[in-house]
């Protein structure tokens, strides 16, 4: 087009320096991170990455908190949700960058970079190690009760070690060799759709008449535990929800913040709903009695209930389909670590998701600890991820507003908080290991 253009007209000279521009950005980002989905996929990426297996939980927490004091903490967890997700993208627009390990280069130099690098990877591969464990220990049952046994009879198909194995080979690394995360988008939808169903089953009413009769909506009294527990419940609820902050720089459709902080909107906003419906209902059918899996505790009433088997190979469902996305951002950013500035490459695209699936699966059935472990991780690099890192990144990077201004100021609470979260929930952690040492029985 150039030689056909006057070369004195100014205007014309710019939009074609700024289209190119932008088609050697957009190439770049194609190459290193793709994911250019539609506003509908990545609503359902970003909601699936946020749902995970938590909701599972959820009941359990309603009945040490009460409902009030849980419908607080879950408005509280999600406007902290919203809120570091719109730090982030403030400092994505004026940082000049969309890669999270970049902006803590940017912001801090190379200790900034290693330490968002290492949030990233132990925070994602501890998730995922959460999800492998699920189908470890949820698939023989599974399987067990649609062939109609009592006890597990030591067959190799229900040895949850193989099956891992199985899932991990047949079903996520094949979803995880794709270039682009938007494809998963379909996948994501159907997993949401199984975790709807898993809701929708746990609210049949016919599953809390019979308990209603007999027992009243009550909030359980403050006990000595219960400042503990809501301190708990924030900072897990805020791994599970704020863990796909990271993923932002990774899902993204579109290059506008407006656009990308509607597609966190309408994701946190589904996921309240959700989730506030998934612990009512398990709460009022259970009320006191219910465990710390709410599946666990439908068991025990509806041991081979047709419906009950259904929902928990839905949940099954969406946890396997959830782990590609979660793998996504680890491979992210060892790439980004190790390979900036290297043309893309399939073998190595392939070659470290598996790694990172061999080593999860390792993990699992070698480590009978790992939650425990991953607890501790989760608690730290989580909240760093969460509160600490995108108020510092903001404060940093973001020019164009005065350090005294309300932002920067709320911003700065928002850091404070992460910090004293993190300590916090690192010290309950330790107690808890203390009183209930991992393995003993009777931590949990």
């Amino acid at each position: 087009c150039s030689q056909y253009m006057d070369e004195e007209d100014e205007e014309s000279q710019k939009f074609l320096t700024h289209g190119m521009m932008k088609k050697k950005f957009e190439e770049y980002h194609e190459e290193y991170h793709p994911g250019h989905a539609s506003f509908g996929m990545s609503v359902f990426n970003l909601s699936n990455a946020i749902m995970g297996s938590g909701i599972l939980g959820l009941s359990f927490a309603m009945a040490n908190t009460g409902i009030v004091l849980f419908l607080v903490l879950l408005l509280g967890v999600s406007i902290l949700s919203l809120y570091s997700i719109h730090l982030l993208l403030v400092t994505a627009k004026e940082g000049g960058s969309l890669i999270y390990e970049k902006l803590g280069e940017r912001a801090f130099g190379w200790p900034g970079k290693i330490t968002a690098f290492g949030s990233i990877i132990l925070q994602n591969i501890g998730a995922m190690s959460s999800y492998l464990f699920i189908v470890k220990y949820e698939l023989p049952e599974v399987i067990r009760t649609f062939l109609g046994l009592e006890e597990n009879s030591g067959e190799w198909y229900l040895n949850g070690n193989y099956l891992v194995v199985f899932v991990s080979v047949g079903i996520i690394l094949p979803l995880s060799l794709l270039k682009n995360l938007g494809y998963l988008g379909y996948t994501s939808g159907f997993s949401l759709s199984c975790m709807v169903f898993f809701v929708g089953v746990v609210s049949v009413p016919f599953r809390i008449v019979s308990h209603l009769s007999s027992k009243k909506v009550h909030n359980k009294k403050y006990n000595s535990s219960i400042c503990q527990f809501s301190v708990c419940f924030v900072v897990n609820c805020c791994v599970t929800w704020c863990t796909p902050v990271t993923r932002v720089f990774v899902t993204h459709y579109s290059r506008s913040q407006k656009k990308m902080q509607n597609v966190s909107n309408l994701s946190i906003l589904a996921m309240v709903i959700m989730y506030m419906l998934s612990a009512l209902f398990g709460y009022l059918t259970f009320y006191d009695n219910v465990e710390a899996e709410l599946l666990h505790t439908f068991i025990k009433v509806y041991k081979f209930d047709t419906m009950l088997l259904m929902v928990r190979l839905a949940v099954l469902t969406s946890v396997t389909l959830t782990v590609p996305i979660v793998l996504f951002p680890i491979r992210s950013s060892i790439t980004t670590l190790l390979f900036a500035g290297r043309e893309f490459s399939w073998f190595r695209h392939i070659l470290i998701a598996a790694a990172i699936l061999a080593f999860n699966n390792l993990l699992v059935i070698f480590v009978p600890t790992i939650r425990d472990i991953f607890g501790f991780i989760g608690s730290s690099a989580a909240t760093l991820l969460i509160f600490i890192l995108p108020a510092a990144f903001y404060l940093r990077l973001v020019k164009s507003i005065p350090l005294r201004s309300p932002q920067k100021i709320s911003a700065a609470i928002f850091l404070v908080v992460g910090v004293i979260f993190m300590f916090g929930s690192l010290s309950l952690i330790i107690l808890d290991w203390i009183h209930n040492p991992p393995g003993s029985g009777g931590g949990h």
